[in-house]
């Protein structure tokens, strides 16, 4: 089980953090100062901290010197929100920055993302049994196909370009690449490119020396230098800023890169694996990708499959998930016989993660043993209010134009409500924004946006 750590001297935002946590299978330990944070450290090293940054007795900026936390992704929380505060927690090795009142779909996002990382498989636990691949589980003739592709490349040192609509499961993807490989025992680190802002986007990356620039005081190892040995996963590489992009070549044609602010190189041993839910030949044309780089992550391109295509695993799955609630609540729910084939009927357009938070939502709402059909309607009957989200897509669209039309039937499902609308198709808010804005420049109408409140312009229905 990974272990939590929050600190926090507000006992409600301690008790609010604690209860995410253990609903997304977290232990929990809780400090309400520096001194009992250092105590916690002692006793248990976290796989994830959340720490406020106005503390008694110091700052949560104190806890960066400890070595317990070497190995634990460090989320920094305030209230005071500026910058300053970020740009230092970052240079610090914070891998996220809270502004207070805390968004909780952001925070949802980091914890699934950290326990998935985090989990593991228990000791003794085959890599592979019947239904799961690592931490993907499936086992339709899809799932079969694409562990049978990463079994193939993982002990290469091959670049490998994972595609597939977000929720699909990219990052266990590329775990399962890690732990095949030789490399296992060396880290895994995920980078999430358009979630780092680009001001700070090559720092993060290739790190910076002490006084390269304003604030920088002391020296900084980025993602590079630190997954050395290992594997560095790039998602929504598309999302990267095209200089960056060149620089990412030359690091992936020689080996070496230089930190900001110097111009010694460092050679680095580490394998790519690179992911985004976009077509990539789209992101090309569109001057989204380089072509080159486009041409040198997808050595040995990998495609994942839309939960829609994967036939009797979207049971399998919402069976396992409720299974999971119900060990922890020591319940017995089940699925009526016509809930089920609502949950094979849907289309899941957040994929695997859209399913899972659904299941979630119905454990928690149900009050019987039973999920029945009139609780899930509204949610996935296609005569319900879920209509909106029933995308045709005509045989031989683009990726990117049956991107854009899901994209913009889920926005006008959340009533225009962004934060929403990204929460439920599985990628974040800058993402969605910057999608929004490309569509708003060729013209589309944006739903919420047009006087009759759906998602049309004058060529396409959305």
């Amino acid at each position: 089980m990974p272990h939590l750590l929050i600190v926090d001297d507000d006992d409600a935002i301690r008790e609010t953090l604690a209860e995410m946590g253990r609903d997304s299978g977290f232990s929990v330990a809780l400090a309400g100062s520096v001194k009992d944070a250092l105590i916690q450290l002692e006793r248990q090293a976290p796989d994830l901290v959340l720490t406020d940054v106005r503390l008694p007795g110091g700052n949560g900026m104190d806890i960066f010197k400890n070595v317990a936390i070497a190995s634990a992704e460090v989320v920094v929380m305030t209230g005071h929100g500026s910058v300053d505060y970020a740009v230092q927690a970052l240079r610090l090795g914070a891998s996220d920055f809270l502004v207070k009142p805390i968004c909780m779909e952001r925070l949802n996002d980091i914890l699934t993302r950290v326990a998935a990382n985090a989990g593991g498989d228990l000791p003794g636990m085959p890599f592979e049994e019947p239904g799961r691949f690592g931490k993907l589980f499936g086992k339709s003739e899809r799932m079969l196909e694409l562990y049978r592709q990463l079994g193939r490349v993982a002990p290469t040192n091959v670049t490998t370009l994972l595609i597939g609509e977000s929720g699909t499961g990219k990052e266990l993807a590329a775990h399962a690449v890690h732990e095949l490989s030789t490399r296992r025992q060396r880290p895994f680190i995920a980078v999430n490119c358009g979630a780092i802002s680009p001001n700070l986007i090559e720092s993060e990356m290739f790190g910076h020396e002490r006084g390269s620039f304003t604030g920088a005081d002391r020296q900084h190892k980025g993602y590079f230098e630190r997954a050395d040995g290992g594997t560095l996963f790039l998602d929504e590489v598309t999302e990267m800023p095209l200089d960056l992009q060149v620089k990412l070549l030359r690091v992936l044609e020689t080996g070496k890169f230089m930190r900001v602010g110097t111009n010694r190189e460092i050679s680095c041993d580490i394998r790519i694996i690179a992911a985004t839910n976009r077509n990539p030949e789209q992101a090309v044309q569109e001057g989204k990708l380089r072509e080159d780089l486009y041409y040198r992550l997808s050595v040995f391109p990998i495609e994942l499959p839309p939960l829609r295509e994967r036939g009797d695993d979207i049971l399998f799955l919402a069976r396992r998930f409720l299974q999971s609630q119900n060990q922890e609540s020591g319940k017995n729910k089940d699925f009526s016989p016509q809930a089920a084939e609502l949950l094979k009927q849907y289309e899941w357009p957040g994929n695997v993660r859209e399913l899972k938070n659904f299941v979630r939502r119905a454990f928690i709402l149900a009050d019987g043993d039973v999920l029945d059909a009139d609780m899930l309607a509204p949610h996935v009957s296609p005569g319900g209010d879920a209509e909106s989200a029933q995308v045709s897509v005509p045989v031989g669209e683009t990726l990117a134009e049956a991107d854009r039309r899901l994209i913009l039937a889920t926005l006008e499902r959340c009533n225009g409500v962004k934060k929403q609308a990204a929460l439920m198709l599985g990628i974040s808010p800058k993402t969605l924004y910057n999608r929004l804005e490309e569509y708003a420049a060729a013209g589309y109408v944006l739903p919420g946006e047009d006087a009759g409140g759906g998602a049309r312009n004058s060529r396409n229905a959305a």
